[in-house]
């Protein structure tokens, strides 16, 4: 018996160096956190794919990390490239990072055009009764953004709180708008051919029918 192909969604993570981009590519991939004193340097361009169901469809989010090479021009495309979704990360304790964002989203809509686009607030656990960036500072980017922000979330890699929610809800919305293309692209996998059909003449205006 065949083995059922799961469709598979390229996730890219956006935003300044130090967010919370990569603990949050490590809560992903295996449920673990290391604070800033015990964290290695690495380089290179990282994915790992984790499995989601949502609307009785099954859907791999494949999510790509920069592992530190944000300002390096070379990762531009193969970065960026077939992105389907993109986490915009800022740090709610940072303003400048939530200040340059605005950079990040113009790098998104140029080379993953076709991405939708998710916004994160990170380092939830460290924010005090007086974030330094508010939900109307958050809201009024949305706004700006002439809605191109599909989700809005605050999360902890700490702790782990928000981040289940936000990638369910991330693959639950890629389910739903894509679900017509990538059903046809599981029908496909298992040999069926998709043709369009001819549109048939158009009757008579004269017609009783």
């Amino acid at each position: 018996m065949a083995s059922v192909k799961i469709p598979e969604q390229k996730v890219i993570l956006c935003g300044e160096y130090g967010v919370g981009k990569s603990s949050i590519f490590r809560r992903f991939t295996n449920n673990t956190f290391v604070a800033n004193t015990d964290r290695k340097s690495t380089l290179g361009l990282d994915h790992f794919s984790k499995l989601f169901n949502a609307c009785d469809r099954d859907l791999k989010l494949q999510l790509w990390d920069t592992g530190g090479m944000e300002r390096v021009a070379s990762i531009t495309s193969s970065y960026y490239k077939f992105a389907e979704a993109a986490i915009l990360v800022f740090s709610l304790d940072n303003v400048s990072s939530f200040h340059i964002l605005s950079q990040h989203l113009l790098d998104i809509v140029t080379y993953a055009e076709n991405a939708k686009i998710f916004l994160c607030g990170n380092k939830l656990d460290i924010v005090g009764e007086e974030p330094q960036i508010t939900d109307i500072e958050i809201d009024t980017f949305c706004e700006q953004c002439h809605n191109l922000i599909s989700g809005i979330y605050k999360t902890s890699c700490k702790t782990g709180e928000g981040l289940d929610d936000m990638f369910n809800d991330i693959a639950y919305q890629l389910i739903s708008s894509n679900r017509s293309r990538l059903e046809l692209q599981t029908m496909e996998q298992h040999g069926f051919k998709i043709t369009q059909y001819e549109e048939e003449e158009p009757k008579d205006d004269n017609c009783s029918c």
